[in-house]
């Protein structure tokens, strides 16, 4: 009799553990953490169209804007949906600034005034050089405007001339010769 009581009681044990319970154990993982950025950026897909921030990044010509784009904490932000028009200075353009300009802006103490320059070309939308007419004034994403100017069938945003355009997955890309600085306050 004491066999079958032992026996009922490891059935009715056996019976309640497998139950159907609200009530779930938290399972732990030792979880390595990633070396990869948390943000859009850290999305990787090599067969889609690249954005906005990968044509800069691929570009030989561009690892000022780049490495400007990163330190303003942007690369984020431009790798989004969009769509953008984004004016990307090369590395020519900035070298035409008066030295030590590009590095004072990397400062940390500078951020803002970097993402402020930075911002400025930038405008929401896709404007591809046939629809930038003369006289065309676009908002960028800083709060300022910029001027578009069509001189001999060259095209200007402010002084800096559109040199080539590339489309991106989220928008285009127009590769200028210059930098356009915000207006003065």
């Amino acid at each position: 009799m004491k066999l079958k009581s032992i026996a009922a009681s490891v059935v009715f044990m056996f019976a309640l553990s497998c139950s159907n319970s609200t009530e779930q154990t938290p399972v732990v993982q030792n979880e390595t953490p990633s070396a990869e950025p948390a943000g859009q950026s850290g999305v990787k897909d090599d067969d889609s169209q690249k954005n906005v921030v990968q044509i800069a990044v691929g570009s030989p010509d561009h690892t000022t804007l780049v490495t400007a784009v990163k330190a303003a904490d942007l690369v984020d932000a431009l790798s989004n949906a969009g769509p953008f028009t984004v004016f990307a200075p090369t590395n020519a353009a900035f070298e035409k600034l008066p030295k030590g300009t590009v590095e004072g802006l990397l400062k940390a103490d500078k951020k803002e005034d970097l993402r402020n320059i930075l911002q400025y070309h930038v405008t929401l939308g896709v404007f591809k050089t046939d629809n930038l007419t003369d006289g065309l004034v676009l908002g960028q994403v800083n709060g300022d405007n910029a001027t578009i100017h069509v001189k001999d069938g060259k095209v200007f945003i402010n002084d800096a001339q559109i040199i080539a355009s590339v489309p991106a997955a989220n928008g285009i890309v127009h590769i200028i010769d210059g930098v356009i600085t915000p207006p003065a306050k």
